[in-house]
């Protein structure tokens, strides 16, 4: 499919998901089993709700199966909506976070004009969903994730270290295509869409599944730039 030309910056270009979401249907709660250990993406959540006012609206960009971060996020008493493009993880996510409301959706549909408007959130969280796009669309993920926040909301993002763009890999049983940059490069991108960094972290992690090698998590702590 494809967008039309719009402020967001899609323009013309064209989007392919074929198999991103029916891999994550496919997978259901082995996703959460393959990954039990979320100690990066827990602190990272927890600086959100340290650093807004309890009932301020968040939004999580790929919520999978609602945990750790919208149940954490909802316990806390903020207004939580997630988005996911797996089905079978919106499903999920509505039985894990009842107070929440869930959408299945493509992040090009939260862009500015496009189809899906859910308004302006305090908070973004995007823990590995942008590195299911190919790189040509992250800075345009990023362009909108500073479009639904209000001037000054933070942003807690995470990606895998690597030097990739839209490589297809082994997944649990799946088979997923992702991205990926270097440190210095993820920095330069997430600054250029108009976020300051207020700090980074990095676990080495050993997912649960044969399959799924280590990987360097790296965690970024942003705010949006007021202009």
């Amino acid at each position: 499919m494809s967008s039309p030309a719009d402020e967001s910056g899609y323009g013309n270009i064209q989007l392919d998901r074929t198999g991103q979401a029916a891999a994550f249907d496919a997978l259901g709660d082995r996703y959460d089993e393959a990954f039990p250990h979320k100690e990066g993406q827990v602190a990272a959540a927890e600086w959100l709700i340290r650093s807004l006012p309890t009932g301020s609206r968040a939004l999580d960009l790929g919520c999978g199966t609602g945990i750790p971060t919208a149940l954490q996020l909802a316990e806390a008493g903020f207004e939580v909506v997630g988005v996911d493009l797996s089905d079978g993880m919106v499903a999920l996510a509505r039985k894990h976070v009842p107070g929440g409301q869930f959408h299945q959706a493509d992040i090009a549909d939260l862009r500015p004009g496009g189809p899906l408007d859910l308004g302006r959130f305090e908070a973004v969280a995007a823990f590995f969903s942008l590195l299911m796009l190919p790189r040509a669309e992250i800075p345009l993920a990023l362009r909108t994730v500073h479009h639904l926040l209000v001037p000054g909301g933070l942003f807690a993002l995470s990606m895998v270290e690597a030097d990739v763009d839209d490589f297809s890999i082994p997944f649990i049983g799946e088979s997923i295509r992702v991205s990926g940059y270097l440190r210095e490069e993820l920095r330069e991108v997430v600054e250029a869409a108009g976020f300051e960094i207020v700090d980074e972290s990095s676990f080495t992690y050993a997912p649960a599944s044969a399959d799924v090698q280590p990987e360097v998590q790296i965690f970024l702590r942003c705010r949006r730039r007021r202009a």
